[in-house]
């Protein structure tokens, strides 16, 4: 099954990247419909979409999963039920193809709701009690968005179908499709893990690394994204304001908070959440086509980052601890060798494929009029980022060797390392490709010395930073409480997954436990149901009484019966 599914992807991403090349040469849009149902002159239709843009993002959306279930054939190599999980993968990729496809709202619903349940499903793979809480928090916070799509498609009855796409162009400005971009921003929101929604990601790192690669890298977290890549053009600008903030605090968040995390796969995870929100941000400056770029080679980069982790994690006996890490180089060479490209490309290292977009965006950016707070937050995101990035070089591959004396610490798998290699060149020259694809015209880049020089200080800032601090494994400068608080709290992602947990359900809990012993164990339930059963019992207990001892009773009606007709005689 591994073996038919990953040739079926692997020769349909290279087809649809023919074709999308094709669509973009052309500039040639095709909407495909087919009628379902015909009823009193109702017909029920079922669109595609195909343009450039959701053939590019088909073509990686299989390529990166074919390459995820043929790494998935030796890292799940111990479980009973393989293909059952390969068949939740697949199922996966689908309703994320049927997402892309869809110029419906109510297909795209579908796909939304098929990669909601679907990944349940996977963050709940292992069965305890962890996995549980983080399937449950993953499920009850996309469902807000989920809400916020339905009231989308009630609004859009107001023109009389839910294909957006026909829309689009000519309802820029108008009040109902900006109720309806309001709403699929929320959904973005929730489905791309945005604040106030971004603890869900980290906790769904419960799921098993394969899954944490496709879902991290081309689907469900770019689901978001991707929608409002679509819906762009009719954004009203207090959203786009409000997007763009939530977006910059998202990139801040993450990048603090993955500087004081210490698990290999959440460190990754919060990397993610910084590069969503440096797309929503762009997207919210108006830039779609730069941040659906970024959006592509966000995804090859990310994939391959969370399966080096993996072949780590999986040959450290499943320790996530980078503190148990060091000097890896030495024992993994070749999965060392791809986890620092791929952290390259993340920083933005010239002339990577992450440089092409990052350094567009950022620059893009700087070209624009925006407010002081703005521009900081990009440029500390990127230096944050590096920072991070070199933290986890400097814990996990080099350094002392902290693990157990007694290992088996090599790489030993062949297809795990033969998945990685699918993906290490487009990694290092996809960029430019898609660069000089994408953009027909180069984008006219023009800005002052400094301002030119920003990205690159910022980058060897927080080289120096994340050396200096990491270096003294950050035990003399956490010594004052005030360090020692922030550290806490940047660690927590500013205390957001205490908020969502606890802030949603402890009102709940208190109120249940009120009613709990008012009404369940208190007085409506002494004189409701308890007395009414004790008074059913008394009266049927009386009756029993009567037919068990009919004789005597008998008896004496009989005695009462004589009695009253001689009084009356008498």
């Amino acid at each position: 099954m591994i073996n038919i599914y990953f040739k079926l992807f692997f020769f349909f991403s290279f087809l649809l990247f023919a074709m999308g090349l094709n669509f973009l040469v052309l500039d040639y849009i095709l909407i495909i419909e087919y009628n379902l149902l015909m009823l009193n002159s109702n017909s029920l239709v079922m669109s595609i979409l195909l343009d450039w843009m959701s053939l590019m993002f088909m073509s990686f959306v299989l390529f990166i999963s074919s390459m995820v279930i043929f790494y998935s054939k030796d890292y799940m190599i111990g479980d009973l039920n393989l293909n059952r999980f390969i068949l939740l993968v697949v199922l996966f990729v689908f309703s994320m193809i049927f997402l892309i496809i869809s110029p419906n709202l109510v297909s795209i619903l579908l796909g939304w709701d098929g990669l909601g349940l679907v990944s349940y499903c996977l963050v709940i793979y292992y069965q305890n009690v962890k996995s549980f809480n983080a399937g449950m928090l993953t499920a009850l916070s996309n469902r807000v968005g989920d809400v916020a799509l339905l009231m989308g498609i009630a609004w859009m009855v107001n023109f009389g179908s839910w294909s957006y796409v026909y829309y689009l162009d000519m309802m820029i400005g108008d009040k109902i499709m900006g109720m309806i971009a309001c709403f699929v921003m929320l959904a973005a929101l929730t489905k791309s893990a945005q604040i106030p929604f971004s603890s869900w990601l980290p906790a769904a790192m419960a799921a098993p690394t394969p899954v944490s690669s496709l879902v991290h890298s081309s689907t469900l977290v770019t689901a978001g994204v991707y929608l409002m890549i679509r819906f762009n053009v009719v954004m009203p600008p207090l959203v786009s304001t409000i997007l763009l903030f939530l977006g910059s605090l998202t990139m801040l968040m993450s990048g603090l908070g993955a500087n004081f995390e210490y698990d290999l796969k959440k460190i990754i995870a919060l990397s993610t959440l910084s590069q969503l929100g440096l797309m929503m941000s762009i997207l919210a400056l108006g830039s779609s086509t730069l941040a659906f770029f970024h959006l592509l080679t966000h995804a090859l980069f990310k994939a391959l980052l969370f399966m080096c982790a993996g072949n780590i994690i999986h040959m450290m006996s499943n320790c996530q601890d980078i503190r148990y890490m060091g000097s890896i180089i030495n024992q993994m060479p070749l999965t060392s060798t791809f986890m620092n490209i791929s952290n390259f490309s993340l920083c933005g290292l010239p002339f990577l494929s992450g440089f092409y977009s990052k350094d567009l965006i950022v620059e893009s950016m700087s070209m624009n009029y925006l407010n002081l707070i703005i521009y900081l937050i990009f440029y500390l995101s990127i230096g944050l980022t590096v920072m991070y990035s070199f933290r986890l070089s400097y814990y996990s591959l080099t350094g002392t060797f902290n693990y157990l004396s007694l290992h088996s610490i090599k790489e030993d798998s062949v297809v795990m390392l033969k998945s990685m290699g699918g993906i290490i060149l487009f990694v290092i020259f996809m960029g430019s490709m898609l660069s000089w694809m994408i953009f027909s015209t180069p984008i006219y880049i023009c800005l002052p010395l400094m301002m030119k020089l920003m990205a690159l200080l910022m980058i060897l800032s927080g080289v120096f930073i994340g050396y200096e601090m990491f270096k003294l494994k950050m035990t003399y400068h956490l010594k004052s409480l005030m360090c020692l608080t922030s550290s806490t709290f940047s660690a927590l992602m500013w205390n957001l997954p205490i908020l969502s947990t606890l802030g949603v359900n402890l009102s709940p809990l208190w109120l249940g436990d009120i009613y709990l012993k008012l009404f369940d164990q208190g007085w409506i339930e002494y004189y409701g149901g308890k007395n009414l059963s004790f008074m059913i019992s008394k009266l049927s207990m009386k009756f029993q009484y009567f037919s068990l001892n009919y004789v005597k009773m008998y008896f004496v009606m009989m005695v009462i019966w004589v009695i009253y007709l001689l009084m009356n005689m008498f």
